[in-house]
């Protein structure tokens, strides 16, 4: 529902594939398949027909400080906008809560695929719910909104930084690094990952702008990739974040 376009079958080179940029998390990677499997139903194309380029970012290097500190959100996409300016890549597939709302010149965001659960989830090997954590317990999270939202209501609580992608935060509560973390649901259910968490009604813990969304990134001046897209794209998720993305959009 909400899609635009028609299916349309599209010729191919196989030895020129359609490459498509994502970072190289599981979540990113998932999030690129599920873009690779979209094109192909859509134009009627083989696997075959499609590269996923593994791009390295700023944001997936520097692990060891907050994000707000080295640059913000622009670090997830820096080095895959690079790459697509110069031809690289085709298309660049983004966390859309992960991007930021100025578009460099040339390119456009403007594909946005079916949405997830806009919803954070409490992750924990030991409680339930934040109601549960005892005074002083500690809970990890690099997100300067979940940590305000969550002090708030729960000033005895000790907030620790914890970067890194859902596989390396699971691990790090199995090690006690911290209590409790927080996870997007959208990511928890495109890995199918079975992990002990609950989620928070927007209510209670207000979720990132764009959170559980996929944006799709292409070059103005590539009419194949445009029309490639547009098959694809979910006009109810695009106007959602147009309104949300109109409101400044601080650190997460």
């Amino acid at each position: 529902r909400g899609n635009r376009g028609t299916m349309k079958t599209q010729t191919y080179d196989a030895t020129n594939p359609f490459r498509i940029g994502t970072r190289g998390s599981p979540l990113a990677l998932a999030q690129a398949h599920e873009t690779r499997e979209r094109l192909m139903a859509a134009h009627g194309m083989p696997d075959d027909a499609f590269e996923i380029t593994v791009i390295k970012t700023t944001g997936d290097n520097v692990q060891d400080r907050p994000l707000s500190e080295i640059g913000g959100k622009g670090l997830f996409t820096k080095e895959i906008e690079e790459a697509l300016m110069a031809r690289r890549i085709d298309i660049a597939v983004h966390s859309m809560k992960d991007a930021p709302t100025y578009r460099q010149p040339g390119l456009a965001l403007a594909t946005y695929l079916p949405r997830e659960d806009v919803r954070d989830a409490f992750v924990s090997l030991k409680y339930a719910g934040i109601a549960d954590l005892p005074k002083g317990a500690t809970v990890g999270t690099s997100s300067l909104r979940r940590r305000a939202q969550l002090l708030n209501t729960r000033p005895d609580l000790n907030v620790v930084e914890f970067r890194g992608n859902v596989q390396t935060r699971l691990k790090k509560l199995g090690d006690d690094v911290a209590d409790a973390t927080f996870l997007a649901m959208a990511g928890l259910n495109r890995l199918g990952l079975d992990v002990p968490k609950h989620a928070i009604e927007v209510d209670d813990l207000l979720p990132a702008v764009a959170q559980g969304a996929i944006g799709i990134e292409r070059r103005l001046d590539d009419s194949r990739a445009q029309e490639m897209l547009d098959a694809i794209h979910n006009t109810e998720t695009g106007q959602r974040l147009a309104a949300e993305r109109a409101f400044p959009n601080p650190p997460d």
